[in-house]
């Protein structure tokens, strides 16, 4: 199976994707969130040094996104994998390209769910999240409601409303999206790896449509 780029504005459902494709698949999910968080946790020097940059509101550079993304590449051992959370801009494609090409990895599809506005705002009015595992819920959509209210079904911790989730904070993410994306996508449709899908569609028949690419040689 090939391995997984996602593009996706915030609420888009790579989230819930992800965990589909990792339950069913075999696939590890790669969040550049996660590894930086991971990283400043392990107190390495490293962590200590992102941690600082992140406290002084600096951007952690792309040098430092690129080895975490690298060595947890080399450790999954040809597993396939989901990148999300990066690239993010069009220089970040070209050096995650450029790592690809170090590593020999040539499998990769780049998959654009696209969804509009209007719907990306009326899941995030339902939108909660698990604190500790990440794992997103949604309380308007009965297929993605917890089992139990406000508890996460995988580690039972109690569900949080993000900070971010409210409409004036979400439509400036979103414009942010669409500005830094649109390079990303030029980038990665002329190179014939991109696949776009509409992220409106029913999620059976969005996994449908996924694994369709995914397998398709």
């Amino acid at each position: 199976m090939k391995n997984i780029i996602f593009i996706a504005a915030p609420a888009a459902g790579k989230g819930t994707i992800s965990d589909y494709l990792v339950s069913n698949f075999g696939y590890k999910h790669i969040s550049t969130g996660d590894l930086l968080r991971d990283c400043i946790a392990s107190g390495s020097s490293l962590g200590i040094e992102i941690e600082d940059k992140l406290k002084h509101g600096s951007l952690v550079s792309d040098d430092i996104v690129i080895k975490l993304v690298k060595d947890m590449l080399v450790n999954i051992k040809g597993l396939p994998f989901i990148l999300d959370g990066f690239p993010r801009t069009l220089e970040q494609a070209r050096k995650l390209d450029d790592m690809f090409l170090e590593l020999n990895i040539t499998n990769v599809l780049v998959v654009y769910l696209q969804v509009d506005l209007n719907t990306l705002l009326s899941r995030v009015k339902g939108r909660v999240v698990c604190p500790k595992c990440k794992k997103s819920y949604n309380l308007y959509n009965e297929l993605l409601k917890p089992k139990m209210n406000n508890i996460c079904d995988d580690c039972g911790s109690m569900l949080i409303k993000r900070n971010d989730d409210n409409q004036e904070t979400f439509v400036k993410r979103y414009q942010n999206f669409l500005d830094n994306s649109k390079d990303i996508l030029k980038f990665y449709h002329d190179k014939n790896s991109l696949v776009t899908i509409d992220g409106v569609l029913p999620l059976s028949a969005i996994y449908q449509k996924l694994i369709s690419e995914v397998n398709n040689d």
